[in-house]
């Protein structure tokens, strides 16, 4: 007997013709000839639809190949991705946060699970001579230079930037309270201050992006009037205006129209039934000059709260003429948190997140590196953003220039996130990225804010212990000197010897001697942002 691409459909067809002989017979046989019928029906409109070859040269069967790509997803996650196969988190990171979320311990047997002689390894040097480990409640920093009125004490591991819209009425709660619970920020992203940000009073940090969400104008621009309402109240500590996202540098912001609740639309200003968009671009501002002015206007209106902003490095000049505004106008952010290429997002381009944007590490030894040249590393605190589970990760960018380290994706694991990468479809399987109310229902507010605590403090004392192993005391304390990288199978390096660090002022003399470094500045301008033409071909 032969088979070919019709001969399921032909025995659809020779199980619907016995079914009805033999249910002429035998009644309770009935269910085979209707299965059969609806199958040869399925066939029939397979071999007409013009749409899918598949489906024409396979009837009926060629719909295993759907079914097959519906569950691929899950299938590879929980049967055949590997422990340390990052798709973008590996099952050990995700692991690791849900012990911690729960309270379970997370040691490990039989010895480490990565290959630790394999290219791109880091690790900790510790000491000989340990130092006892200090109480992870002091691992905090002190955000707010000499122009700001109101300092903040912030921890050093706080919650990234995710908006209302993006993430559930829920989660927003559960994260908030469990900032509470554990006196840590709360950053609200773009997407605006809401109700639910403000039902357990956690620290704030509220996120300005181009839209101006919650403090705007019918038409979209910003609102000093709405602004100066919204930022007195005292559980927004720092304003953060948002230049960029690292999975999304220069596109904006994205929340599809099925997800613009009513809540949303109040909370945000904007009409329901619309994608919600934010310009790539601010309208408050066009230059590093205006920037300055724009920086010291919202610390003006915010009653001297630190006023800082996030962005993904992109054009390193850009990013040095926001400096050099600095030194021309006396004007500072108090702080400056980096995003990297690997951050996460609801929904872009796949071209975005994939090929836009410098990685984190690298954008973050940038601007470290940049204020110090400038003279202004002293009087401005950085954060780090970019795929942050564990106190190894908190670790390796304090070690390269961060005052403080921000997780989105590893708190959205604290709350039971299973990485279904359903995050713009409204379909979220946990309540997490949804704004379905029978979705979110399933998100148990006081459960999972006590995680978001867990994992937090369970970070820090990890963190506390590789820190004493190491002989410090304080994540303050850590230098470049302390971690090291395998760069080959023969050799290592200490993060000191990786990577350039420029010395204090080093930019201003001129005297550097590092291309890369001299070579933007001298293309960097405070009063706008592009290039002169004949400059950019010496680039």
């Amino acid at each position: 007997m032969r088979f070919n691409q019709y001969s399921a459909f032909g025995l659809c067809i020779l199980v619907f013709i016995v079914g009805v002989l033999l249910a002429l017979y035998y009644p309770w046989t009935w269910f085979l000839p209707v299965i059969a019928g609806a199958l040869t029906l399925l066939g029939v409109a397979d071999l007409v639809q013009p749409h899918h070859s598949i489906r024409r040269n396979y009837p009926v069967i060629g719909h295993v190949r759907w079914l097959a790509e519906m569950i691929r997803p899950e299938i590879r996650q929980y049967l055949i991705e590997s422990d340390q196969e990052a798709a973008p988190f590996s099952r050990n990171q995700r692991s690791l946060v849900y012990a911690r979320a729960k309270k379970e311990g997370s040691e490990r047997s039989f010895g480490t699970q990565m290959d630790v002689y394999s290219v791109g390894y880091d690790f900790m040097g510790h000491s000989i001579r340990p130092a006892p480990a200090a109480d992870p409640a002091t691992f905090r920093i002190l955000i707010g230079g000499d122009q700001c009125a109101q300092p903040y004490s912030g921890s050093v591991f706080n919650i990234s930037a995710m908006s209302f819209g993006s993430l559930s009425a829920n989660a927003i709660r559960a994260l908030n309270k469990g900032a509470a619970l554990g006196g840590f920020a709360h950053d609200t992203g773009e997407g605006g201050y809401s109700p639910y940000h403000r039902e357990h009073g956690g620290d704030i940090i509220w996120e300005l992006g181009s839209g101006y969400f919650g403090c705007r104008t019918e038409t979209g621009a910003f609102d000093p009037e709405k602004f100066a309402a919204q930022a007195a109240n005292p559980q927004i500590k720092m304003i953060e205006i948002k230049l960029s996202q690292g999975a999304k540098p220069g596109h904006g912001g994205i929340l599809p129209a099925e997800k613009v609740s009513a809540e949303i639309a109040a909370t945000r200003g904007v009409p329901m039934g619309q994608d919600c968009i934010s310009p790539s671009t601010h309208s408050a501002f066009s230059t590093p000059l205006q920037m300055m002015e724009f920086i010291a206007r919202l610390r003006e209106l915010s009653g001297g709260k630190p006023i800082g902003f996030k962005l993904c490095i992109g054009q390193p000049w850009e990013f040095m003429g926001i400096v050099k505004a600095m030194l021309a106008t006396g004007i500072r952010p108090d702080f400056i948190v980096v995003d990297g290429g690997e951050g996460g997002t609801g929904a872009a381009p796949v071209e975005f997140t994939d090929h836009l944007g410098t990685p984190m590490r690298e954008g973050l030894l940038f601007v470290h590196n940049t204020l110090v040249g400038a003279g202004l590393r002293d009087q401005i605190r950085i954060g780090a953003a970019g795929k942050i589970t564990s106190a190894f990760d908190i670790a390796s960018v304090l070690a390269i220039g961060a005052d403080w380290a921000n997780a989105a994706r590893g708190f959205m694991f604290a709350l039971g996130c299973v990485q279904s990468l359903s995050c713009g479809t409204n379909r979220c399987p946990t309540g997490v990225a949804t704004q379905d109310p029978l979705r979110q229902r399933a998100l148990v507010v006081p459960d999972k804010a006590e995680r978001v605590h867990q994992f937090h403090r369970s970070t820090l004392k990890g963190l506390s212990e590789m820190l004493a192993a190491a002989g410090i005391h304080h994540p303050s304390d850590l230098r470049p000197h302390h971690l090291a990288r395998r760069i080959s199978q023969t050799e290592i390096k200490l993060f000191s010897q990786l990577h350039v660090f420029l010395r204090p002022g080093e930019l201003l003399t001129g005297e550097d001697g590092r291309s890369f470094y001299s070579e933007s500045w001298r293309l960097a301008r405070a009063d706008r942002f592009d290039l002169d033409e004949p400059a950019a071909t010496r680039v």
